[in-house]
């Protein structure tokens, strides 16, 4: 939740920063009409609370007719104190509602516009011309079919659409994805966490889940329990209701879990292989740190997964994502798109979010400063989505022949192979 100094002191950012998502700014104004009310029931309450308090007081030292009068009006407000509690109440849920639905305030430098208005930042590196090289690229489904890596059709009789198996050599590259992007994370500075893939509706509410993200969410009804769509969702809980101590931060983790994801919303789209799935395993960096060194952060944390896009040798653009594109919790969104050959384009691979003060407003975790306690900020950034990754990775290291080199850095968790190696034609 936005902090309620800056709606009641600058509504105007707040407008301007809807309009920038593409949002309307009548809930900044509903918002503010909500605070006013609660406010005044407070008020309301508090003042026949207090008045009721003070005739408690006087009646054992008023004697007769005095006494019956107090002991009337007590009667009238023990009725008016109970009503202005339950309007109190019915206000402050009201307020709370909409202050929870709101939006982030999207960071200045954010584009405005929706998905298509981003900012390209940077190009590193330069996409294979397979032309130059005389043969057409395959994609990954045909090399995974070759290298005996993945099985789509058997995933789909067993589980569905958008599920898979990664089998032999497939399997392999993915754990060797997650040991080399933890070893990676491990050399920044952060802890290796492994955290729970089920959590409470406070989590998945707390980090901003259960809001315009809701329909790509897998409930479990009969236990009241969320699967996460990342693991940035338990990480941002795992010091909820903490009030941290100002010389621990930041703290930094890399999460590694599997996610589960509806994807509502995208019939259609990205319906061939893995690129787009209800299942996969990742690996996810989360910081704690002051909101001033939050933006500093920010750029640490895009600074690792470039880092890690350079060890895989793929071709990538950074991108500053527009406002309209952000999830509810962020300030702002970098994406680190990797070139997909058979494609034609970039595709989103990494990226990392700042929330500021967000998340940890709604799920209490302050620290503790010299000048008080306050609120700190949460940043969050995938390093390795395992499908999308593979699907880079075969994509673009392939030979002629269905071969795939590997990438250096990940040749030391695959036994020291360099090649990988069709196993049928």
């Amino acid at each position: 939740m936005i902090d309620l100094r800056i709606l009641r002191d600058d509504p105007d950012r707040v407008r301007a920063a809807q309009i920038k998502r593409g949002a309307s700014p009548d809930a900044v104004d509903q918002l503010l009409s909500a605070d006013e009310r609660r406010r005044s029931t407070i008020a309301d309450f508090e003042r026949l609370r207090a008045e009721q308090k003070a005739l408690g007081k006087q009646i054992p030292q008023a004697q007769g007719e005095d006494k019956q009068v107090l002991l009337a009006r007590t009667k009238e407000l023990s009725t008016a104190v109970k009503a202005a509690e339950a309007t109190q109440g019915e206000a402050d849920a009201a307020f709370r509602a909409l202050w929870a639905a709101l939006p982030n305030v999207a960071a200045d430098e954010a584009p405005a516009g929706g998905e298509d208005d981003f900012v390209v930042l940077e190009h590193v590196g330069t996409p294979r011309d397979f032309s130059a090289e005389g043969f057409e690229p395959r994609d990954h489904v045909e090399l995974g079919r070759m290298l005996g890596a993945i099985d789509i059709e058997r995933g789909a009789k067993v589980s569905g659409a958008r599920f898979y198996f990664l089998t032999g050599v497939g399997a392999q590259l993915e754990l060797a994805l997650v040991n080399a992007a933890m070893e990676h994370a491990d050399a920044h500075g952060l802890t290796p966490v492994i955290p729970p893939a089920l959590v409470k509706p406070r989590a998945m509410d707390g980090t901003g889940f259960l809001g315009q993200a809701a329909d790509d969410v897998y409930h479990l009804p009969k236990d009241d329990l969320y699967l996460v769509g990342t693991s940035e969702v338990p990480l941002a809980a795992y010091h909820a209701d903490e009030i941290l101590d100002a010389a621990s931060l930041p703290l930094r983790y890399a999460g590694f879990s599997p996610c589960f994801r509806r994807e509502a919303g995208s019939y259609g789209k990205d319906t061939r292989g893995i690129f787009r799935v209800h299942w996969f395993d990742k690996v996810e960096m989360f910081s704690y740190t002051t909101v001033e060194e939050s933006y500093a952060e920010h750029e640490r944390l895009l600074g690792i997964e470039k880092e890690w896009l350079d060890k895989m040798d793929l071709a990538y653009r950074v991108i500053d994502t527009a406002a309209g594109d952000l999830g509810l919790s962020a300030s702002r969104k970098f994406d680190c798109e990797a070139w997909i050959p058979t494609q034609g384009k970039y595709r989103e691979l990494t990226s990392t979010s700042n929330c500021l003060d967000f998340q940890t407003r709604r799920l209490d975790t302050r620290g503790r400063f010299a000048d008080g306690v306050k609120p700190i900020a949460t940043l969050n950034g995938t390093l390795v989505a395992i499908p999308r990754t593979i699907v880079a990775i075969l994509e673009t290291h392939q030979q002629a022949d269905g071969s795939v080199r590997v990438p250096k850095a990940l040749q030391p968790h695959l036994g020291g192979r360099e090649v990988l190696e069709p196993v049928s034609a």
